[in-house]
């Protein structure tokens, strides 16, 4: 028998907590969590814990054309120092960005089974990644959902071995993304890295709506 929506059931995102917190518990099957992400939900959860699916108020996202090129990283661009590419290492992308440390963070929500669910959804034409290389080496890149009839791309992690890899990497997205005619990256959250990139805050009623 073939899995449905009604089979990935998930409180409607009007009924989280403060936080944000949706609901707790059930799996990582690949066709639940892209159920989750339509609903404007999405897993996030340390290795002890259950796992966790929010939908924050407000929601962090970057419409494209706010996305902030500054003059560094233009010159960056414009000097061909770094060669993109698109859907081609996934995994290795993902392995990056779970293995790559960050300031204030001890650990990785990118479990090695979140790391499955997502290769299996990159399988299935949905979780897509950019690369950037630098003399052959992957020093840079970016996944994330593209929900395409919707055209929003929900972003879920990056990462950088040299400087401005990562920006390079979203630039490249965003410009890919405008030629199809995409509304804005999800970036969930607000840091004030992604502000520092035109991302904003928008109610989340308003970000269900195109949803």
């Amino acid at each position: 028998m073939s899995s449905t929506a009604d089979d990935f059931y998930f409180p409607h995102p009007s009924l989280a907590n403060s936080e944000g917190l949706v609901a707790i518990g059930g799996d990582l099957n690949a066709k639940r969590v892209l159920e989750a992400y339509k609903q404007g939900i999405f897993p996030w959860y340390e290795e002890n814990q259950p796992i966790l699916w929010w939908s924050p108020d407000p929601r962090m996202v970057l419409f494209l054309d706010k996305f902030k090129v500054s003059k560094s990283l233009r010159k960056t661009i414009n000097s061909d120092i770094f060669k993109v590419t698109f859907n081609t290492h996934f995994l290795e992308v993902i392995t990056q960005c779970a293995s790559v440390k960050r300031n204030g963070q001890k650990g990785t929500w990118i479990t090695d089974s979140m790391i499955a669910t997502y290769h299996k959804l990159h399988q299935m034409g949905y979780a897509k990644s950019i690369e950037v290389w630098q003399h052959e080496k992957l020093v840079g890149g970016l996944y994330g959902i593209a929900l395409e009839n919707n055209k929003i791309f929900c972003g879920e992690s990056m990462f950088s071995l040299v400087s401005d890899a990562s920006k390079v990497a979203l630039y490249f997205l965003v410009e890919k993304l405008k030629q199809e005619n995409y509304f804005f990256i999800d970036c969930q959250v607000y840091t004030n890295h992604l502000a520092s990139l035109g991302a904003a805050e928008i109610p989340r009623i308003k970000f269900l709506s195109y949803l």
